[in-house]
């Protein structure tokens, strides 16, 4: 009869620390997500279909959704770059620009809304100059392509309309991206762009078949990571936004107004949407991160 050989651990505590992890994780995560769907599984289903479906409810899914998916893909180059110039170059200043980063983790979100609408509103400091530039730049794409929305599409302002939603979405992603790639970029050897360079490779072939290769398992992260706090921000968005049902009101807010109208089921029935199309979008985005480690390893 075959001896069985029990495995243990270097490190003991095991049993202990599953435990703790699991009581803490059903405490903070596991109870109150299921106490939204729990909320929810007291509607009837053509009550909950009648809740999710209202116009007001699918403009602020495609707001929500959209302005985010752009904002992740926008910090997903821009943050790019920022990690490259922290992590290949040394300037005067560089360990400032670097801490600069971690602001928007560490400011409260109303206090960013606040400065985003001081800076770009038709009498702030940025929004002063940029503003009628934004304006007549929808203007002429009006004039060039008149079948098209433009105004209703991207705003005729850039504070108080779509526009702000897409400044704030993108200022409180842009860390997610950076640190997520500045690690790997510390790691990356420059050797392997001497190899290429000294095999005939130009800088193009070495950016698209030997960094970005690398990079790329680390920038989905990152763009995933972006994406999925800018579903859920409410803080710096609820001040810019201008929140005009059917034009510019997330989805967060709209959960805010139900609960503030008593309306729990309503506002739970949101809330579950919200919950399950976050986790099929950060299910996809994982299994392509998956998928592209593999096919960049062969």
């Amino acid at each position: 009869m075959a001896s069985v050989v029990s495995r243990r651990s270097v490190l003991p505590g095991f049993g202990l620390s599953l435990g703790f992890t699991l009581v803490y994780l059903s405490l903070i995560v596991l109870i109150p997500l299921s106490a939204a769907f729990i909320k929810t599984a007291g509607m009837s289903w053509a009550d909950f279909v009648t809740t999710v479906s209202a116009p007001r409810v699918v403009a602020s899914y495609k707001i929500t959704f959209g302005i985010s998916l752009l904002a992740a893909l926008v910090n997903a180059f821009f943050g790019g770059i920022v990690a490259w110039v922290l992590v290949r170059y040394t300037f005067p200043g560089r360990r400032m620009v670097d801490a600069l980063v971690d602001l928007p983790f560490a400011l409260p979100t109303a206090v960013a809304g606040i400065a985003l609408c001081a800076l770009y509103a038709r009498n702030g400091w940025v929004g002063h100059w940029l503003d009628p530039l934004w304006a007549g730049g929808v203007a002429r794409l009006a004039a060039w392509v008149p079948w098209i929305d433009w105004a209703g599409w991207l705003g005729p302002k850039l504070a108080y309309d779509r526009p702000g939603i897409f400044l704030a979405l993108t200022f409180i992603g842009l860390p997610f991206v950076v640190r997520t790639l500045q690690p790997v970029l510390a790691e990356l050897e420059p050797e392997l762009e001497e190899a290429a360079a000294t095999l005939g490779a130009n800088r193009w072939q070495t950016m698209t078949r030997v960094i970005f290769p690398e990079l790329l398992p680390a920038l989905i992260t990152g763009f995933a990571l972006a994406f999925a706090r800018a579903i859920g921000e409410y803080g710096s968005v609820v001040f810019i936004a201008g929140n005009q049902p059917l034009h510019s009101e997330i989805t967060p807010l709209l959960i805010i107004t139900k609960l503030e109208q008593y309306d729990y089921r309503g506002a739970t029935a949101i809330a579950v949407v919200m919950l399950v199309a976050s986790f099929v979008l950060l299910l996809l985005i994982n299994l392509l991160q998956k998928w592209s480690r593999r096919y960049y390893r062969l």
